[in-house]
């Protein structure tokens, strides 16, 4: 099975359907940045630019669902493991002379606040659009998370560019299977319970 490298394609598999996502080509910097601008201080979609193509995406309830609940896993055990953890959500991160920018589903600083995510998540539903892992990799982001195929493909920024890895580094301790695990099989009306199950199972560990 191949990772979804080259754009925001999911490996072959299910994949949830109901995303809207819109691929606009030669649009220059100076417009994806009044976009950006027009959004500050209200929700909308979500965008990515690399190299003059725009992609926006409106996600759907299961997209949503996933990201918000594997943020509620993360977040639930950096506080029994003691990880001081900032979350930012999907702030927006964009370089002009790189040419790139996204706002990713979910991001983390591990311990200090820093102008770039330590650790970035995306949710992957639908085929096609912007290589987000070149975004990030122009970024300089030290860690990514693609969720697709009921699975999490890790990859790492070492040397300039991003090499796939079993376990994060961002994130050390964490079990990556197990949250894929209850990721995949929590329905929309469980998170909740699928977060006290977790933390449970956590202290259980201790």
């Amino acid at each position: 099975m191949q990772p979804p490298l080259a754009t925001v394609s999911a490996p072959s598999g299910r994949r949830p359907r109901g995303d809207q996502v819109v691929v606009l080509r030669g649009i220059p910097w100076e417009q994806y940045e009044a976009l950006c601008r027009a959004r500050e201080d209200a929700a909308g979609p979500r965008m990515a630019y690399l190299d003059g193509t725009l992609e926006i995406m409106s996600p759907a309830r299961a997209h949503e669902h996933h990201k918000k609940l594997i943020a509620r896993l993360i977040e639930a055990w950096a506080d029994e493991a003691g990880v001081d953890l900032q979350g930012f959500g999907s702030e927006t991160y964009r370089r002009k002379a790189k040419e790139a920018g996204v706002e990713p589903d979910e991001c983390y600083c591990v311990g200090d606040a820093k102008p770039l995510p330590d650790l970035a998540i995306e949710v992957v539903n639908t085929r096609g659009g912007v290589d987000k892992l070149e975004v990030y990799r122009r970024l300089g982001v030290a860690e990514v998370w693609f969720w697709a195929s009921e699975r999490f493909w890790i990859y790492r920024l070492v040397d300039g560019r991003y090499v796939e890895r079993a376990t994060s580094e961002a994130l050390t301790g964490f079990d990556v299977d197990a949250c894929a695990r209850l990721a995949a099989s929590t329905e929309t009306s469980q998170q909740a319970a699928a977060v006290r199950g977790w933390r449970a199972a956590l202290r259980r560990r201790a």
